[in-house]
């Protein structure tokens, strides 16, 4: 798998950005340790770690474009910049289309088709709360409505002191 190439590219893509390099790493390190624990299998890990390392790939753009990284900003300008930047590594089709579809939903907490899915929004939102008073101030709202994994409840509970 190629996933050191695209990791590697996507920090040059960034040009200096150390908290969108920062963010995206942290959110692949989650989304690969919850896939393992939770027993992926391995095309299904795959996808989920490029889909992690990509799946800010829109914020760039949106920030010049809109001013802001909002999420449904986001989703709807990414498709192209994920195919586009992810041309070179001639992943089979049904996997390129997985990972360009999570990352296009990443900010949508609804209809979750798949552990993959389901783990990325978790990884994402692990890393989010950190980050932001905007996602922290709706942790317990998120860990009721949003996670299901028994590794993502865990890690959101022990990192972030909640309590059931």
């Amino acid at each position: 798998m190629q996933k050191e190439q695209i990791e590697i590219k996507m920090i040059e893509f960034y040009q200096g950005n150390i908290p969108d390099i920062n963010h995206f790493l942290k959110v692949y390190a989650f989304a690969s340790l919850i896939g393992k624990q939770e027993g992926l299998d391995t095309d299904t890990q795959d996808i989920l770690e490029i889909a992690a390392l990509i799946h800010d790939i829109a914020c760039p753009l949106c920030r010049e474009k809109y001013g802001d990284t909002d999420g449904r900003h986001q989703e709807a300008e990414s498709e192209t910049l994920a195919r586009d930047f992810l041309e070179e590594f001639h992943l089979p089709p049904s996997m390129l289309e997985r990972i360009v579809f999570l990352v296009t939903h990443h900010h949508t907490y609804s209809q979750v088709d798949g552990m993959d899915y389901q783990i990325l929004l978790e990884a994402d939102y692990l890393v989010n709360a950190g980050e932001s008073a905007r996602y922290a101030c709706r942790m317990e709202q998120f860990r009721q409505r949003v996670f299901r994994t028994k590794t993502g409840i865990e890690l959101l509970d022990s990192m972030y002191r909640l309590s059931q």
